[in-house]
C-alpha cells in the first residue's frame, strides 16, 4: 500500500503548486504509516527530481516517453494509472487545477476509485477516507466518505502550504507505461506558452479587474499596481473580459477559467458574477472596488471600497509607492 501523488512539472521544472500537493500527500503517508510514491511524467533531471525528498517523497517514477512530451488527457491517465497500480497505491493526490481536474476522474473510471474534488483539509481519517471539500461553487463545505479501496483527491492550491520534510534514501525509477494506439489518436500540432510572467494559479496576490475599467488601454494602472505589489503578483480579469480580448485567455479567473486561491484577491470593476464568485472563493483576503454598492462581490469581499476605480487605483498606487520608498 502507498499514497501516490501526480507531481507536475512546467518544461522541466517543478511548481510551487506541486510542491504543496507532495507536502499534502505526505501528510496523509504519514496518517496512514505508509511511503509516498510521486508520479512524474516527461523530461525531468535527476537534481530536479531530487527536490521531491525535501517535501517527503520516499521516491519517484519517472516516464519520459516521446508520446507523452505533450499533454493529453487520455495519455496521461493511463500512464499514471498504471504507475498508481504498480505500487498499491490506494490514496492518489492530484492538485485541483486545469491537468488534475481533467485526470483525476479518468482515473477514477479505472480504478473505481471514489473521488473527491476541491479538498480543503486533511484528511479526518484515512480509513475509511473521509475529507472536508467545497461544495455549491464555493458557497458551503461538506464532509464525504469514500467506499472504495482507492481513493482519489484534489486539493485546492493553496489550501495546505508548502511543507518542508526531508525524507531519507530517495530514488528515482523510469518507468515505461503501455500506451494504447487509440489514446494517441488525438494529436497535438502545436501548444502555445507564455513566458515571462507569473503564472495565475502560481500567485501569491492577484490583481483582477473586469468591464468596469472600460477599455484594455486603461490597464496600465492594473499592471502598475501588480508590479508595485512585488514577484509573486500578477494580473487576471473576468470571463467577459477575455472574451472581449481586452486580455489574453491564459487570465481568465472563475468558475470556467482558473480556480485560484491566492492570500490576497483584488477585484477591481467586477460586479461578482455567480460564475467568477465560485472561481475566486477559495482566495485567503478579498478586496473589491466597484462603484456599485450593490454589488454581489462586496458580500463576498473582506474589505470594499465603493468609488470610481479610476480614482481609487491611483491613490492607492500613490499610497503602495509612498509606502516602499519608505522601506
Amino acid at each position: 500500500m502507498s499514497v501516490f501523488v501526480f507531481a507536475e512539472h512546467k518544461g522541466g521544472s517543478f511548481k510551487k503548486s506541486t510542491f504543496e500537493v507532495v507536502s499534502y500527500a505526505k501528510k496523509i503517508a504519514d496518517m496512514a504509516g505508509v511511503e509516498l510514491v510521486a508520479g512524474v511524467i516527461g523530461k525531468v533531471s535527476d537534481a530536479e527530481m531530487a527536490q521531491l525528498a525535501q517535501y517527503g517523497a520516499n521516491r519517484a517514477m519517472r516516464d519520459q516517453q516521446p508520446d507523452l512530451e505533450t499533454f493529453r488527457t487520455r495519455t496521461y491517465a493511463d500512464a499514471l494509472t498504471q504507475m498508481a497500480e504498480n505500487v498499491a497505491a490506494n490514496v492518489i493526490v492530484f492538485s485541483d487545477n486545469f491537468m488534475g481536474r481533467g485526470i483525476a476522474p479518468r482515473m477514477s473510471v479505472k480504478l473505481k476509485a471514489a473521488l473527491a474534488t476541491s479538498v480543503v483539509d486533511v484528511p479526518k481519517s484515512v480509513s475509511p477516507m473521509t475529507v472536508k471539500r467545497k461544495s455549491f461553487s464555493g458557497k458551503a463545505f461538506s464532509i464525504v466518505k469514500a467506499n472504495t479501496p482507492v481513493s482519489i483527491l484534489s486539493l485546492v492550491p493553496n489550501a495546505f502550504g508548502v511543507v518542508e520534510k526531508p525524507a531519507a534514501g530517495f530514488a528515482t525509477t523510469d518507468f515505461a507505461s503501455k500506451l494504447r494506439a487509440s489514446d494517441l489518436a488525438v494529436q497535438v500540432e502545436a501548444a502555445e506558452t507564455v513566458a515571462g510572467t507569473m503564472p495565475v494559479s502560481e500567485a501569491e496576490i492577484l490583481v483582477s479587474a473586469g468591464r468596469g475599467l472600460k477599455s484594455p488601454d486603461n490597464w496600465g494602472m492594473i499592471e502598475e499596481m501588480s508590479q508595485l505589489l512585488g514577484p509573486g503578483c500578477t494580473t487576471c480579469c473576468s470571463r467577459p473580459v477575455s472574451d472581449l480580448g481586452w486580455r489574453p485567455h491564459h487570465e481568465h479567473v472563475g468558475q470556467t477559467g482558473h480556480v485560484v486561491a491566492p492570500n490576497l484577491y483584488f477585484a477591481i470593476g467586477i460586479s461578482g458574477a455567480i460564475q467568477h464568485l465560485a472561481g475566486v472563493s477559495g482566495s485567503k483576503v478579498i478586496v473589491a472596488i466597484n462603484t456599485d454598492p450593490e454589488a454581489p462581490f462586496f458580500k463576498a469581499a473582506d474589505y470594499g471600497i465603493v468609488g470610481d476605480a479610476f480614482e481609487v487605483v491611483p491613490k492607492l498606487n500613490k499610497a503602495l509607492k509612498d509606502f516602499m520608498s519608505k522601506q
